[in-house]
């Protein structure tokens, strides 16, 4: 039925108009219609925020995981009774969901949450419409990601969600480390000389503002600070603590030096010892054979067919073992000399806790070492935040956490298949963890290796390169399993285990610089990232904590 004054003559592309909608003739004569746009049309029954995602979406298993979670840690403190101060607080499970929901789609800033409250349906959900402002927000992760007792239980806690939906293969886990910037600038370095200089020049303005003020306000309060020192408490004492950190690594180098310098005095009298008795060994062996040669010719007429041996100043070994003493005497003549090259030492006044990180291809970082151990499955077992260049000191406390989350998982597996599963079997690592101490160490059965995978291939390719098992020196018995067949095909699992977790952290979810400052909040965050991480492993399996 055609509206009213619409001729009946269709006539290909034509188009008719009205007010209501639109009608284009196609070249066959037949009417297409356009959907109506109609903006101003009020809703004839009140909205269901169950209507707008559908059932399986993530926003709706991020609701049911936080609300089955205990969160009296997060817990804000009530106003008193009768009092009319302030207003109801913010429920924590709507203020973990949202964080908990960003962080797994890549948005962590206060701000772009606050924002996403009004503009994201999800985060609409999520907030039931009643979205919190980025102050809220900011203030609720810098408390709670400060509190390490709050996100070691909350790690936990999902852990034993992830054992209820079936997760937890580890019969090979695998730690590795990452490096993660800081919040913080690599410009904003400063040596020691120059922190004195910046806490000599606020102290200076200080006095020169109380000046300032007694000479204009005399006995009067003068409540208007200049601009310039509008926060000088914050600043000068993150100043300060950057000098004590420098203070105390400066003692520490000290009393480390003076610990290898009393080594080296003893190593050096050791060698002494030992080169002065390899003298009179080889002494005593041409004083024999002097007495022997002189007897043979007294006896016989002539001399012996072996020859005289070398002086102690010709003997190969003496003469090396005298190349050695020679350098330990220089190094103990000389004990500030290692310890005064390289650049002067630094800290970051925006991030005192940050360091200069190396990098992967060359160049640095101001950051942290970031450090995780994972299951088989992906899951992580275990998480930690240093300051410290290099990954070998993290291997025992890494080992430590993953057997603890093993005894969390087998004690809440769905059954006796699963409980086995939970065991740890190998442990995986790369040679940044190789040391005496990591191979020796109580723990699982580790596979940690030698050297570079190029080189342990090689090895397992040519048989008899490695020394046979069984070997004293656990370095030499560590690349004799590696050698092998069954030991380079376990090693193999390493890096999909260890690497592909911090690929998906860092390049789809964006996770590549902290948004907090401080090693404490930094590590929470770090913590916090990874149970997102854990969180998304759980969505993937279609299990439900109401299935719980």
């Amino acid at each position: 039925m055609l509206p009213e004054g619409l001729s009946q003559n269709r006539v290909p592309g034509s188009v008719w108009y009205s007010s209501a909608f639109m009608i284009v003739w196609d070249d066959m004569g037949m009417a297409k219609g356009y959907r109506p746009v109609v903006r101003d049309q009020p809703f004839l029954l009140p909205p269901d925020l169950r209507d707008w995602l559908p059932p399986g979406h993530l926003a709706w298993f991020v609701i049911d995981a936080v609300g089955a979670l205990d969160l009296r840690r997060f817990a804000a403190g009530k106003t008193a009774a009768g009092s009319l101060a302030g207003r109801a607080a913010y429920d924590p499970a709507v203020l973990l969901g949202l964080l908990v929901y960003g962080y797994a789609r890549g948005v962590r800033s206060s701000r772009r949450i606050e924002r996403a409250c009004a503009e994201d349906v999800a985060f609409r959900v999520i907030c039931a419409q009643d979205g919190p402002d980025h102050a809220t927000i900011a203030r609720f992760r810098r408390a709670h990601f400060a509190d390490a007792g709050a996100m070691a239980d909350l790690f936990g806690q999902v852990l034993v969600l992830a054992a209820r939906a079936g997760l937890g293969r580890l019969g090979l886990i695998a730690v590795d480390g990452t490096k993660i910037a800081a919040s913080a600038s690599a410009g904003a370095n400063r040596t020691e000389k120059r922190l004195r200089e910046l806490a000599e020049r606020i102290v200076a303005e200080a006095e020169a503002v109380d000046a300032a003020e007694d000479e204009l306000y005399g006995d009067a309060r003068g409540d208007e600070l200049p601009a310039e020192l509008a926060d000088p408490r914050t600043r000068k004492e993150r100043i300060a603590a950057a000098l004590a950190e420098l203070e105390a690594e400066r003692q520490a180098a000290r009393r480390e030096r003076e610990d290898k310098a009393a080594r080296e005095r003893a190593e050096l009298t050791a060698r002494e010892e030992q080169l002065a008795g390899r003298i009179a060994a080889q002494q005593a062996k041409i004083e024999d054979w002097d007495r022997r040669e002189a007897q043979k010719k007294a006896a016989t007429g002539k001399g012996q067919r072996e020859r005289r041996p070398l002086p102690p100043g010709s003997h190969a070994r003496i003469q090396r073992d005298l190349r050695r003493l020679e350098r330990a005497k220089q190094r103990a003549a000389e004990p500030e000399k290692a310890a005064g090259a390289g650049p002067a030492p630094s800290r970051n006044i925006t991030d005192p806790h940050s360091r200069l990180m190396p990098v992967r291809g060359g160049g640095f970082i101001q950051g942290y070492n970031a450090q995780a151990v994972h299951s088989a499955d992906g899951l992580c077992l275990g998480t930690a935040l240093t300051r410290d260049t290099t990954d070998y000191a993290s291997f025992e406390p890494m080992m430590a956490q993953a057997q603890a989350a093993s005894a969390l998982l087998r004690a809440h597996a769905r059954g006796p298949l699963h409980r086995l599963r939970a065991k740890i079997g190998t442990a995986l690592a790369d040679a940044g963890y190789r040391s005496q101490a990591n191979l020796t160490c109580p723990g699982p059965d580790r596979l940690i290796a030698t050297g570079k995978r190029r080189d342990l291939e090689r090895s397992a390719r040519q048989p008899g390169t490695a020394p046979p098992p069984g070997q004293p020196d656990p370095a030499a018995e560590m690349a004799a399993r590696l050698a092998t067949p069954r030991g380079i095909a376990t090693y193999r699992h390493r890096a999909p285990i260890a690497e592909t977790p911090f690929g998906d952290i860092k390049h789809n979810r964006g996770f590549r610089r902290f948004s907090m400052r401080g090693l404490p909040r930094a590590n929470g965050e770090w913590a916090f990232q990874n149970t997102v991480t854990n969180l998304l492993k759980i969505h993937a399996t279609g299990w439900a904590p109401a299935q719980a």
